[in-house]
């Protein structure tokens, strides 16, 4: 008797299941098979709620700015211009001369995205990267930057990750140079530093003669440890007369004579911020001084606004939001916390969904303009940790998804880091890296055109 279809399906169920342990068996033992049955995995399953509870994925700021599978609900991001760098490089290398240039990358490159940034500049000729921690050299590793990679706040803890992935620390402690002769031993490679100096910034660096020597002394007990720069910072770059600019070059230049004179070579010398860079020629001569470090500078900033005219750079990074409420309040209604705005009117106020936990900081509240339809519009009352406020009565038409720009230019105007830096007390480089990393950074390049890629720096 013929059965049902329904049953005759059903009796077939333990033959499937046997061919499918057995395949299984099969992926497991074989790592080409293991591949195919990966990506067959990954092609029919990727849309099925998979659980991380058991294995968190660790990712850094930068990662979590610019991975694809995050999926973002607001209309809030900052666009990083890739055009604008290359106009900011193109100026750095009018100054640099034939000094060799350490593009600053530290701190997810000022709030723009360490990596984005590290791979044009790759693109673009450039072999040597500043980062302030390890682990932000690791990243650009994992990335695929080859190049030098400066680790100039130091080496902290994990030397052996600073040894094993060819970062360059700055170090000026005998303990500095014990640590990584003692990384390079255990992990069977070279380790490369450069020594700082404190030539007069008193943050970190030998600072007399006497700790000098015991850092050459150290050395010798150091084979497998290479001093392969100097360094120091200046800390009044951006004011040209002060005198205390000649006198830290003067101490770096005896300081480096001392080293030649006791055997140490280093091949990089450098002292030159972006503040040197524009105006001090005697940091960046290309003989006692063959390295250059700019860091604002690449991000379309100087470092005063005296210096702005001479720089002629451009804004790498614009923040844009949208309106996503309107309402009309009645005069004498107060705004946000505390109240610390009034009506004087009937107001039209716009929500725009951006506040403090993305970087917008509080003080901007009654203080920052914002853009909307070219125009300018007051940010009135406490600015929210997720949300702020937007008087804008005085321009016509505004409607739900209007364009907000919180940072650049809509039309004729622009609010620059240098503008909201002022109605707060602060400094530009304080905006830029602030910028949350729950803000996406929407990489763009506003010319569009086919730019031959430089061959890299003369190493």
């Amino acid at each position: 008797m013929r059965q049902p279809s329904i049953f005759r399906h059903l009796s077939l169920l333990p033959a499937l299941q046997i061919c499918l342990l057995l395949t299984c068996f099969l992926v497991l033992l074989s790592p080409g098979l293991s591949a195919s049955g990966a990506r067959f995995f990954s092609a029919h399953c990727a849309d099925r709620p998979r659980s991380t509870a058991t294995h968190p994925q660790v990712i850094s700021r930068s990662q979590m700015a610019f991975s694809p599978q995050n999926r973002f609900s607001r209309p809030t991001s900052a666009q990083i211009d890739l055009a604008a760098l290359r106009h900011n490089l193109s100026r750095i290398r009018a100054f640099a001369g034939t000094c060799r240039i350490l593009a600053v990358v530290k701190a997810n490159a000022y709030g723009h995205g360490a990596v984005p940034i590290a791979q044009e500049l790759v693109r673009q000729g450039i072999s040597c990267f500043g980062v302030s921690l390890a682990e932000e050299g690791v990243e650009l590793r994992q990335a695929g930057i080859t190049g030098d990679i400066i680790v100039l706040g130091g080496a902290w803890s994990d030397d052996d990750e600073i040894v094993l992935n060819d970062l360059t620390p700055f170090i000026f402690t005998p303990e500095h140079v014990a640590r990584l002769e003692k990384a390079a031993l255990r992990t069977g490679k070279t380790a490369k530093a450069h020594l700082k100096l404190d030539t007069g910034m008193s943050r970190v660096g030998v600072i007399t003669d006497s700790e000098l020597d015991a850092f050459i002394e150290a050395l010798k007990s150091a084979p497998h440890v290479v001093i392969d720069g100097l360094a120091s910072h200046l800390a009044n770059s951006e004011i040209l007369t002060h005198p205390e600019n000649a006198a830290q070059i003067q101490r770096f230049r005896q300081a480096h004579a001392h080293l030649e004179a006791s055997g140490i070579h280093p091949k990089w010398r450098h002292i030159a911020n972006s503040g040197a860079l524009l105006q001090i020629d005697a940091a960046h001569d290309g003989q006692e001084f063959n390295q250059v470090r700019p860091g604002i500078m690449l991000y379309g900033q100087a470092p005063s606004s005296e210096l702005s005219p001479l720089a002629d750079l451009r804004a790498v990074l614009s923040w844009r939001t949208s309106i996503t409420h309107l309402k009309t309040i009645e005069a004498g209604r107060r705004v946000s916390y505390n109240g610390r705005w009034c009506a004087p009117a009937a107001t039209r106020i716009a929500t725009i969904p951006v506040g403090y936990a993305d970087g917008y900081n509080r003080r901007f509240g009654n203080a920052a303009e914002v853009l909307i339809r070219g125009q300018r519009a007051p940010v009135v009352g406490t600015v929210c940790m997720d949300m702020c406020m937007v008087d804008v009565t005085r321009i016509e038409g505004v409607g739900l998804g209007d364009e907000v720009v919180l940072l650049g230019r809509q039309g004729t105007q622009e609010i620059t880091a240098e503008e909201l830096a002022k109605r707060i007390g602060t400094i530009p480089y304080e905006i830029l890296t602030s910028v949350g990393a729950r803000v996406p950074r929407v990489v763009v390049d506003s010319e569009a055109s086919a730019i031959p890629h430089r061959a890299t720096d003369s190493e």
